[in-house]
């Protein structure tokens, strides 16, 4: 049914999250954000400032081109102007009047660039004045229209799908085209212009304490916005755009949500609080916070996507928005060319189990890449998102509190860019594995560490692939295979 999705270069467009209050001060920010980045001063060389997302893809190899102001959106109907370059005149001429138009003379510098589908869009729905979500469900399908009719110019006629990266409510408004929007042209429209969807926070399952309405935390301005942040209204199936009904319009292995955890740094701290005080199902009450200040970490996926955690909070400095792990991670399921999954296979836990008391164990772990100083994957006690509890020692638990990402014991799928790897025969990923045990009972302690080490796992692509595990970084010395452990193939992959 649905189309396959491709790895080249695509024309990205960029949407923001939601604005309080009026939105005037969004409408005042040039790139709605996406220009923020954030400054490491513990790392060294190109890890130490990361620009922000468009200086950073114009700058990469891509070279992609910024597109910003060849659409404009106005908060009224906007006249065509009197004189259509010639180079334009196939389009529709509807596309240089309404409320989201082209501008020619931009249009027209545009198409001089010469690779015009490395190009970044961003979606200014704010700019129209009317916060209700089929307007900025139409808005975006006509900006991916006019991204369409420019770019087929220069590819002889054929269209170009688009990817898409979309921050907190802005994910929401994908969805709003995708589901409401494309279907009144046809089932499959929303798969033929949209290649693929990188959320960031996004709360596709709602937000948890919009359920305590009373408390009127948001302007009543937004409460066409405030009914999509509902829970009840995102798990209805009688609801067209609802989280459940998803899948029914896009293939949901090309959508990938980027989930925060560190809710601690999210600078809302009525967010905060207001999170602990509404748990969802499963969550083990006022225990935990699980959230990346705003957004619950459940409420941020959609059942059968892909999905990995960074911790990171909602908004802010070195925020999901705002920090590399987003760039990186966006970039690799673009245009990654290794899909990479890891799983559990067996377990056994050979020290803990609390003498007096109930021991319960937490398991997780953190990815990284070489050459690249962030994560792209992260799990640990402090980002409360470890898989567990498990109270037996093989990890064999049923009906987990915080389960597996799937029925298979998978703990990270995500993608590798041999491109930006630092050698052609081979990549390197750092996992960091971790299983903590505290005593349900409360008699024992509370934050034991039963294991922690770091490995590294070596694929070798040339002459022929194999994999190899590392205690350390030996294979940076002369001799690369010096304490290399071969990995063991089997029908499934490579075991460790």
């Amino acid at each position: 049914m649905w189309s396959a999705p491709t790895r080249q270069a695509l024309p990205i467009i960029l949407v923001r999250g939601f604005a309080t209050g009026d939105s005037a001060d969004e409408r005042r920010l040039t790139y709605q954000g996406f220009n923020d980045g954030s400054v490491y001063p513990q790392k060294r060389g190109e890890n130490y400032i990361y620009e922000g997302m468009i200086l950073r893809f114009m700058k990469s190899d891509w070279r992609y081109n910024d597109a910003t102001n060849v659409v404009g959106y106005y908060p009224s109907q906007m006249a065509s102007p009197p004189v259509i370059p010639d180079e334009l005149k196939d389009f529709d001429q509807s596309f240089f009047q309404g409320r989201v138009i082209i501008d020619p003379a931009m249009a027209l510098y545009f198409l001089k660039s010469e690779n015009p589908w490395k190009s970044l869009w961003v979606f200014r729905y704010y700019d129209l004045c009317d916060r209700t979500f089929p307007i900025y469900g139409e808005a975006l399908v006509r900006l991916i229209d006019f991204i369409q009719a420019l770019c087929a110019i220069k590819t002889q006629g054929q269209k170009t799908k688009v990817n898409i990266i979309a921050h907190s409510m802005g994910g929401l408004v994908v969805r709003e085209a995708i589901q409401r929007t494309y279907p009144q042209r046809s089932t499959t429209a929303a798969d033929e212009a949209i290649n693929k969807i990188v959320t960031l926070g996004t709360p596709h399952k709602g937000v948890a304490f919009q359920l305590l309405r009373d408390l009127r935390w948001l302007p009543i301005d937004s409460a066409d916005e405030l009914e999509h942040f509902n829970p009840q209204n995102q798990a209805d199936p009688t609801n067209p755009v609802s989280a459940v009904n998803f899948a029914r319009h896009f293939p949901v292995d090309r959508l990938l949500c980027v989930v925060g955890t560190n809710y601690k740094a999210y600078n809302n701290q009525a967010a905060a609080l207001l999170n602990r005080l509404a748990p969802i199902s499963g969550e083990l009450g006022l225990n935990y916070n699980r959230s990346d200040g705003l957004v619950k970490q459940a409420c941020a996926q959609i059942d059968g996507a892909p999905r990995t955690f960074i911790h990171k909070s909602h908004g802010g400095f070195d925020s999901i928005i705002t920090s590399r792990e987003a760039y990186e991670i966006a970039t690799r399921f673009f245009c990654g060319d290794v899909r990479t999954r890891l799983r559990q296979v067996r377990a056994e836990v050979k020290r803990g189990f609390d003498f007096f008391g109930k021991s319960e164990f937490f398991f997780g772990v953190s990815v990284k890449p070489r050459g690249v100083d962030f994560e792209l994957f992260h799990q640990s006690k402090e980002a409360e998102n470890c898989y567990g509890p498990f109270r037996t020692g093989d990890f064999s638990d049923p009906n987990l509190t915080f389960p597996w990402a799937d029925g298979q014991k998978l703990v990270w799928e995500g993608y590798l860019n041999t491109g930006a790897s630092l050698s052609k025969t081979d990549f390197v990923m750092r996992l960091e594995f971790y299983v903590g045990e505290r005593d349900a009972f409360g008699v024992g302690f509370s934050d034991n560490i039963v294991f922690s080490k770091q490995y590294y796992v070596r694929a070798v692509v040339q002459p022929s692939l194999q994999l190899y595990l590392y205690n350390s970084e030996d294979f940076m010395g002369d001799d690369s295979m010096r304490n290399a452990i071969p990995m063991r193939k089997t029908g499934g992959g490579w075991e460790f």
